[in-house]
């Protein structure tokens, strides 16, 4: 859902990305990825982490030591670690995610670039997410209805885009991929259950996007009876999760109180400066 492409009607704003209701239309209300990155999450271990991995394995270090220059320009190429790291994996996820969609619209029977996205996959040498995706899509017998769908709640105030509208064993699910590294035992590592919010909020969408030109719209039809799944998929294997119901309503009631979040940090932003110096009281006599 809504992962590091561009929806037609997605905008990135100082308010993070945000959605219109046509491609003539302005930002309107938030992503659901936005809301929920009101959520404070603290990196700064995984930095560390990432800066001084980089660093220890650096081949330059042993000829650096000694140098203050030298080690200064490491030092601050290795800082850069996880910033590196991470938009590569935003890259990865991208091209993976274009592949699924390619799946998902050649079995709808409209045009699709297939073999072009698994051709960049394997420019990359990231063969074997594809290989692994057609593995689960085939035996999961996944009869897709509907392909990066564009949602809308309007008595919320936010949109996003889900990957995938499907079929799998007789029920309607609603799917969310994410592309996932692997761990030392091999398997795809799992699912942050943030993913359960942004299934939530699409489930609980209020329209659909049926034009994105002329900004036609139509009453949502998976938010009754829908199995929400949360996709991992890896070079060795993809891994499905299903969000379990008895939670649903409580990450609901956490993504509304981000979306209000959201909201304040707005009207906060657009304020005078909360912090006014002043003086001491007149009559008082100043210390020197």
């Amino acid at each position: 859902m809504e992962d590091m492409t561009q929806p037609q009607l997605a905008h990135q704003t100082n308010a993070g990305r945000m959605y219109s209701r046509s491609t003539t239309g302005l930002p309107e209300v938030p992503s659901i990825t936005t809301v929920i990155g009101q959520q404070h999450m603290d990196l700064t271990g995984w930095a560390s982490h990432m800066a001084t991995s980089h660093l220890i394995s650096d081949a330059r270090l042993a000829e650096a030591v000694g140098s203050h220059a030298k080690l200064k320009t490491l030092a601050r190429q290795s800082n850069d670690a996880a910033d590196r790291f991470r938009d590569g994996a935003a890259a990865r996820g991208d091209r993976v995610h274009n592949y699924a969609e390619q799946v998902a619209l050649r079995a709808l029977g409209m045009p699709h670039t297939m073999a072009e996205t698994r051709d960049v996959l394997a420019q990359h040498n990231e063969s074997g997410f594809a290989d692994r995706f057609d593995e689960w899509w085939h035996n999961f017998e996944v009869k897709p209805l509907a392909a990066e769908i564009t949602v809308w709640n309007s008595t919320v105030g936010y949109a996003g885009t889900l990957d995938l509208v499907a079929e799998i064993g007789g029920r309607v699910c609603l799917i969310d991929y994410k592309t996932r590294g692997t761990d030392r035992a091999g398997r795809v590592k799992s699912l942050s259950p943030n993913v359960v919010m942004q299934l939530a909020a699409g489930f609980k969408a209020e329209e659909s996007l049926v034009d994105a030109q002329t900004g036609a719209w139509e009453p949502w039809a998976y938010g009754q009876d829908a199995m929400l799944l949360g996709v991992a998929i890896g070079e060795t294997e993809v891994a499905a999760y299903q969000a379990n119901p008895q939670t649903l309503p409580q990450h609901w009631q956490k993504f509304w109180a981000l979306r209000q979040v959201w909201e304040y940090q707005q009207a906060v932003d657009a304020a005078p400066n909360p912090l006014q110096p002043i003086g001491p009281p007149v009559g008082v006599p100043q210390q020197s």
